[in-house]
C-alpha cells in the first residue's frame, strides 16, 4: 500500500490531473489539529483504495504552496478537492471524515466501471452531426476540439443523460420525433438529453484541445410537451458564459466572479422546427478560448428544473494546447 504524493509545485499537480482519473487532493498545514486528525484518516483511504493512473492521492502543505491554494480558492484547512479527468468535481471543508470517506469511495467504484472509449465513439457512426442552426458566414462547427476527459457537469439528473450527451453528434431523439405532446417526455426511446436536479440551475465546464475563436454557440432544447405541465422541464433562459478558467465553478462561487457575457434568451430565440437557439456573442471577448463555462441561472418558466439536449460551438479552432499544464488567462 502507497501513501498519498506530496505536491511540491502547480506543475507536479497539473502533471498528476492529467496523469489520473480521479485524484483527491489534501490541503493540510503542519499546526492545525484538525488537519492532522483528518491527515490520518486520510491515509488510510489512501493506503486502501490508491490504485496508479486510476485514482491517486495527493497532499498539498497550504502554507508553503500558496500558488496553488490560490489556484482554487482554498482559504482554510483541511480542505480536501477532488477531481475527475482532470476537473475538480467537489470540495469538502472542515472535519466531516464520513462525506470525504463516501465521496471518494463512491468515485472509486465509478472509475472501476467507467468505460476507457475517447469522446464521440458512440456516435462516430451516425450519417452526420447535428447542427440545430445554420452556419455564420466564414465559420465552422468546432465542437470536435471539446476535451471529453475534462468536461464537468453539476447539478444534473443522473436518470438522464451524462455531460457527454450534450455535445453527441446524433440528433435528439425528441426534436427528430418532432414538436407536440409527448414531444419533450421521452417516454419512448433512450432519454439523451440532460436535465437539472434539485433546482433549475447547471454548472458545465468545457475545456478544449485547441485555443478557439468562438462566434456562436447553439443550443438544443426540446420544447415542454404541455403548457399546462407543471412537471416538465423548462428550456433555459439565464445564461452567464466564463472564459479560460481552471476548473469548473460552484454555484456560489460564480456569484462573485464576473461573467464574460450574460445572454437572456427570450421564447422566440428558439426555432420551432429545431428547438434550437443561438447564442450570439461578443466576439472580441471570446478570442484565444481554452476553457468555457456555462452557467445556466434559470429557465423559461415556473418549473423546477431546466433542460438541454445538445450544444454546438461554432468559430475557429487555433492551434493545439500543450495538455497537462497550468494556464491563466491573457488579460484584454
Amino acid at each position: 500500500m502507497s501513501g498519498p504524493i506530496t505536491i511540491t509545485s502547480p506543475q507536479q499537480l497539473s502533471s498528476l490531473l492529467s496523469s489520473s482519473r480521479i485524484v483527491v487532493v489534501n490541503f493540510y498545514n503542519e499546526w492545525s489539529a484538525t488537519s492532522k486528525a483528518l491527515g490520518t484518516i486520510y491515509d488510510q483511504l489512501a493506503g486502501n483504495l490508491q490504485r496508479p493512473n486510476v485514482v491517486t492521492f495527493a497532499k498539498v502543505n497550504a502554507e508553503q504552496q500558496t500558488q496553488i491554494s490560490e489556484s482554487y480558492a482554498v482559504v482554510d484547512v483541511p480542505t480536501f478537492l477532488i477531481f475527475k479527468n482532470g476537473s475538480q468535481i467537489q470540495k469538502l471543508n472542515g472535519n466531516n471524515a464520513k462525506q470525504l470517506s463516501e465521496a471518494v469511495k463512491r468515485l472509486a467504484a465509478e472509475a472501476d466501471s467507467d468505460s476507457s472509449g475517447g469522446f464521440g465513439e458512440a456516435s462516430s457512426s451516425s450519417g452526420g452531426t447535428w447542427i440545430g442552426a445554420g452556419l455564420p458566414r466564414g465559420y465552422k462547427d468546432v465542437t470536435d476540439q471539446v476535451d471529453a476527459r475534462g468536461l464537468d457537469l453539476l447539478n444534473f439528473d443522473s436518470e438522464f443523460g451524462s455531460v457527454r450527451t450534450l455535445f453527441e453528434t446524433t440528433q435528439p431523439t425528441t426534436v427528430a420525433m418532432g414538436k407536440g405532446k409527448g414531444a419533450a417526455s421521452g417516454s419512448e426511446g433512450k432519454k439523451d438529453w440532460v436535465e437539472s436536479d434539485v433546482d433549475e440551475q447547471l454548472m458545465l465546464y468545457v475545456p478544449f484541445n485547441s485555443t478557439l475563436k468562438i462566434h456562436t454557440i447553439q443550443i438544443t432544447s426540446a420544447p415542454p410537451s404541455s403548457e399546462d405541465d407543471e412537471d416538465a422541464p423548462m428550456r433555459p433562459k439565464t445564461i452567464h458564459l466564463f472564459t479560460n478558467l481552471q476548473h469548473n465553478l460552484g454555484f456560489e462561487e460564480a456569484e462573485d466572479v464576473p461573467a464574460t457575457q450574460t445572454i437572456e434568451l427570450k421564447p422566440s430565440d428558439w426555432d420551432e422546427k429545431t428547438a434550437t437557439a443561438k447564442l450570439e456573442l461578443r466576439f472580441v471577448k471570446f478570442q484565444k478560448v481554452y476553457s468555457l463555462v456555462l452557467f445556466v441561472a434559470d429557465g423559461e418558466g415556473e418549473g423546477e428544473k431546466t433542460r438541454i439536449d445538445r450544444i454546438r460551438i461554432i468559430g475557429e479552432s487555433g492551434e493545439k494546447r500543450e495538455m497537462g499544464q497550468l494556464q491563466k488567462p491573457e488579460d484584454d
